[in-house]
């Protein structure tokens, strides 16, 4: 019987201090001035992204990738040989992590270790037709647009693509690939 009027009360106190707390959270959600409401869109484009990453994850897993593979995948250019090591630095990785990554593509065909030619030492990957074909798949399908997206009008795409455009990083693959 205590334990049932101290969760009556529990219950009773918290409905009450939401009834206290409720026009305070109500009015952090209404954007008050510009910066507050590119922070509230910011804050959606990141719940979005969360949203998309797990649904990234289970497109990865149904094709017996990791978020490691991808982005190993994604480094390499159709028909191009990249360095390991410009591969592990594009990912910002050691080259053991790097070896175990392209030890488990090469086993599923996925990729294939070259040497270079001016110098024995150095290893390359490259993409073999599987490869190809997986990857274009995967990328097919992580960039398969949202249906909210979908849904607004082709000004206002282009006005988002405008923005994200001007707030993209330098291309970091083909900075990699390009040795710097």
């Amino acid at each position: 019987m205590y334990f049932e009027f101290v969760k009556f009360l529990n219950v009773q106190l918290l409905d009450y201090r939401k009834e206290l707390l409720y026009p305070e959270l109500v009015a952090s959600t209404r954007p008050s001035s510009k910066e507050a409401l590119a922070t509230e869109v910011w804050h959606l484009v990141g719940e979005s992204f969360q949203k998309h990453f797990r649904s990234a994850a289970s497109i990865l897993q149904q094709n017996g990738l990791t978020p490691g593979h991808l982005k190993v995948l994604m480094l390499l250019s159709p028909g191009e040989a990249m360095p390991m090591g410009s591969l592990a630095q594009g990912l910002s990785c050691d080259a053991s992590t790097m070896t175990w990554l392209i030890d488990r593509l090469e086993e599923r065909g996925l990729v294939e270790r070259k040497g270079l030619p001016s110098d024995r030492r150095v290893k390359t990957v490259v993409l073999t037709p599987q490869g190809l074909k997986t990857s274009a798949l995967v990328k097919k399908r992580l960039y398969k647009p949202p249906a909210e997206l979908l849904d607004l009008d082709e000004e206002t795409l282009e006005r988002i693509r405008e923005v994200f455009k001007a707030s993209a990083p330098e291309d970091d693959a083909a900075a990699v690939s390009a040795g710097t």
